[in-house]
């Protein structure tokens, strides 16, 4: 009998099979949503992306496609959304810093919640890691409920699993959501 995927990896566990990179003892497999909806987002994404690739501590990114989607619990104009898997050798807390410090550099400011955003780095899932802190929960508590998270995730891993489910059944669920691929 197969093993079942570990939650957050769609795959073995984190440093070990095919995820395991030659020499990275300690490496951990991190997903990350990406969103921008002010200025010129689609450029913002890219940068953001070149900037996880350069960071400290982060040895690996893979990027899903770009989707254009309507703001969830938000106002403004149309977001652009991604996910990133990450293989990094970073802590949640170290990650987490790391992309706070991209958005800053990318003019995210928190006016209020869910404001509209020039950079929104999510920190998504981390190996299978569960953390409910003032700073940071993980898993990100309403992705399974958000097809502007699901669908670059799907289009990433479309078996990752998710605490709730498959990233796949998940998305069917969102599908009144406005989500399209670019």
């Amino acid at each position: 009998m197969a093993e079942s995927p570990s939650i957050g990896t769609g795959k073995a566990p984190a440093g070990s099979g095919p995820d395991a990179a030659p020499g990275r003892a300690g490496a951990h497999i991190a997903w990350i949503g990406l969103g921008a909806n002010l200025g010129d987002a689609l450029a913002t994404l890219q940068a953001a992306v070149q900037d996880l690739t350069h960071a400290d501590g982060i040895a690996a990114v893979t990027v899903s496609r770009f989707f254009r989607t309507a703001p969830v619990d938000s106002s403004g104009p149309p977001y652009l959304n991604a996910a990133a898997r990450v293989l990094t050798t970073l802590d949640p807390l170290a990650l987490l810093d790391t992309l706070q410090r991209i958005e800053t550099t990318h003019g995210r400011e928190r006016p209020y919640r869910n404001a509209p955003r020039t950079l929104d780095l999510d920190l998504l899932l981390f190996d299978d890691v569960v953390m409910d802190t003032p700073r940071l929960v993980i898993p990100h508590p309403r992705m399974h409920e958000r097809g502007f998270v699901l669908a670059p995730l799907c289009d990433l891993d479309p078996s990752l699993r998710l605490p709730q489910g498959d990233v796949t059944s998940l998305l069917r669920a969102c599908a009144a959501q406005d989500v399209v691929a670019l």
